[in-house]
C-alpha cells in the first residue's frame, strides 16, 4: 500500500474525533478539530470553553491558532481543517480569514451551523466536504447531553 494513500479524509477526520473524545472526558461538549498541512496534523484542538470560561475557545479557533503558531504565518491557504460538527458562524469567520485550502465537517448543526446562512460565509476558494464519519460524530454529542440529562 502506498504510504499516502492512509492519508485520506477519514484518516484525519479519526484524530479529530480524538480529540472531541478529550472535550467530551473533560465535560466539554464533544467537538474535536484537526488542521493539516502536507499530510501532517500542525494544529489540534476541542472545546475548551467550560474550563476557560470563555465562549470562543471552540475547537476550531484553538485548531488554528496552533496551526497558525506553527507555521509562524495567519494564512493557512494550503491547510485542511477537519471538524467533527459544522462549524458555527464564528468559526466559519475564523475560517474565513485564515483563508483554508478546504473544510472537511462530520455532522451538520442543524440549528447553529454556518451553512445555514450559507457557504459565503468561507472564503471563496475554501473547498468544503462534509458527511466524514458523521455517525460517529453524532453518536458522541448525543452522548454527551444525554448524560447532561
Amino acid at each position: 500500500m502506498n504510504e499516502l494513500t492512509i492519508y485520506t479524509d477519514t484518516y484525519f477526520m479519526k484524530q479529530a474525533l480524538n480529540e472531541a473524545q478529550k472535550a467530551f472526558d473533560m465535560g466539554e461538549i464533544p467537538i474535536g478539530c484537526v488542521v493539516v498541512c502536507n499530510n501532517v496534523v500542525i494544529g489540534k484542538g476541542h472545546n475548551l470553553t467550560e474550563l476557560l470560561h470563555d465562549v470562543t475557545a471552540h475547537a476550531e479557533m484553538q485548531a488554528i491558532t496552533a496551526a497558525a503558531n506553527y507555521l509562524g504565518a495567519k494564512y493557512l491557504n494550503e491547510c485542511t481543517l477537519y471538524v467533527t460538527i459544522e462549524p458555527c458562524i464564528m468559526c466559519a469567520g475564523a475560517i474565513y480569514w485564515s483563508q483554508l485550502a478546504k473544510l472537511v465537517f462530520g455532522a451538520r448543526d442543524e440549528k447553529r451551523g454556518f451553512m445555514n446562512e450559507g457557504k459565503h460565509l468561507l472564503h471563496p476558494k475554501t473547498e468544503v466536504l462534509n458527511g466524514i464519519m458523521a455517525v460517529e460524530a453524532s453518536k458522541l454529542m448525543r452522548s454527551f447531553f444525554k448524560q447532561l440529562r
